[in-house]
């Protein structure tokens, strides 16, 4: 989402975001006109046709010709914050859901994955592809990468819980936050298409982030697609998410 400080239009759009993420619009719901949001913001039409617009760009509302918007059917903001958790996002957005582990291997860190991590470039480190959804629908796929040998098994703990903070706090880790959250949109390629059970051709959001432990050591670097139509993201590392 943009800077809500940024002008009237993008303040708007984040409210009316942060009104869907809520339930105070629901999937599929109209939302007040044109006028009615201009006189509710006390802006002119143009202002509000902004905003919509851009709420329309990242999948959250439809516009209707004659008929007016509507909130997509599945549609969240999600928020990327100091303690981005998966579930308590969800929960926020009261939406269920988890993390589910569809592949594990130990590989040798490229130049990216050991600088994120801090590591030699070459070293051994734990790969996953990992599922996220929520409300019964595929919300984002990622690539992650930890250290080794510090979170051998991982991926167990992961697979049995649902959830990479519990997996965390069992090999030791019982707080953690995010240093950093780059976002990026670009077209899937066939296998996260499938995974996130969209069009090949219709982009996703990728955000590239990465985790450090209450000592500032990294402990995982992300590379996450998120289905743009299903999704929006608010970069807000000052809260926790």
């Amino acid at each position: 989402m943009p800077d809500p400080g940024h002008s009237f239009w993008a303040r708007i759009a984040h409210e009316i975001a942060d009104a869907i993420r809520h339930g105070i619009y629901a999937p599929g719901d109209r939302l007040p006109s044109e006028h009615e949001l201009a006189q509710q913001y006390g802006v002119n039409r143009h202002t509000i046709r902004r905003s919509l617009s851009t709420l329309g760009q990242i999948g959250l509302v439809r516009s209707t010709q004659g008929s007016g918007t509507y909130v997509e059917d599945f549609a969240v903001d999600l928020v990327l914050g100091k303690r981005t958790r998966h579930r308590q996002n969800l929960a926020q957005a009261g939406l269920k859901g988890g993390l589910q582990v569809l592949a594990a291997a130990r590989v040798r860190a490229d130049a990216g994955v050991a600088q994120a991590l801090r590591v030699r470039t070459g070293s051994s480190v734990l790969h996953l592809v990992v599922l996220g959804d929520g409300g019964g629908q595929p919300l984002h796929v990622s690539d992650r990468y930890f250290p080794l040998p510090r979170f051998a098994g991982l991926d167990v703990h992961l697979q049995e819980s649902g959830s990479i903070t519990t997996a965390f706090a069992r090999l030791g880790v019982a707080d953690y936050t995010r240093t950093e959250s780059r976002i990026s949109a670009r077209l899937p390629n066939a296998e996260v298409a499938t995974h996130l059970r969209q069009p090949a051709a219709r982009p996703v959001l990728q955000v590239s982030s990465v985790n450090v432990d209450l000592q500032g050591l990294p402990i995982e670097f992300a590379r996450t697609c998120f289905a743009g139509d299903r999704v929006s993201l608010t970069v807000d590392h000052g809260r926790d998410a």
